[in-house]
């Protein structure tokens, strides 16, 4: 499972790729934000979404907005449970716990820079971190939702959007460290605009590996 990721590029990059998409004006409400070097699960990040509804203040197009990291769980899982900690990574999209997200008004672009694959090391588990070939601003397949519930017992009841990412097989730069699953990666604005409007028939196709050669494996820190 992906739980670490980074976006080390600017706020303009993402309006950039946002306007690349040519679905209409860009809104941003990301505020001022700051460098992301470390993300984890429940940690509040940006996303892409496209702006829906008839609200006077409302812009058509693309939104750059704010969500934490972390899908609701299944109710089996929260058996017993008082807290939802979330679910991060999405594989098994016929689910039914998971269908109910998949039309386009759920989808979201989770923007991206580097993430990194926790793999077995001779001391125990570290990450292991990879970021595009190109150095490229890229996205994530996710989903969102507006959510009610309890994420942690000592911030209580909140209502908030929280939001997930698709992972499928790896390719040839991931499956050698971790051979159980990569993010669903999309690198060109023709993917990532299929991904918020097309019908799932069509937006589904995009749940694969991105191709061998795509990714640069940087290191356990980062380096090269």
């Amino acid at each position: 499972m992906c739980n670490l990721y980074a976006l080390t590029k600017g706020q303009q990059a993402l309006r950039e790729l946002a306007r690349a998409l040519d679905l209409g004006a860009v809104a941003d409400r990301l505020g001022n934000l700051p460098v992301l070097s470390s993300l984890y699960p429940d940690a509040e990040a940006p996303i892409i979404g496209l702006a829906r509804g008839t609200a006077p203040n409302l812009i058509p197009g693309p939104m750059l907005s704010l969500a934490r990291w972390g899908m609701p769980s299944p109710a089996f899982a929260l058996a017993g449970k008082s807290v939802d900690r979330g679910i991060t990574n999405i594989r098994n999209t016929a689910s039914p716990h998971w269908r109910r997200w998949l039309a386009p008004q759920y989808r979201c672009l989770v923007p991206f820079t580097s993430f990194a694959e926790h793999v077995k090391t001779d001391t125990g588990f570290a990450p292991l971190w990879f970021a595009p070939a190109d150095d490229s601003l890229a996205c994530f397949a996710g989903i969102a939702t507006r959510w009610t519930g309890v994420r942690k017992k000592a911030e209580g009841e909140v209502t908030l959007t929280v939001f997930g990412f698709l992972t499928c097989e790896p390719n040839a730069e991931v499956a050698p460290h971790h051979p159980k699953a990569m993010p669903v990666i999309l690198t060109t604005p023709d993917e990532q605009r299929r991904w918020l409007t097309a019908d799932w028939a069509d937006a589904a196709a995009l749940q694969r590996p991105l191709a061998d050669g795509g990714l640069r494996v940087m290191g356990f820190e980062g380096e090269e």
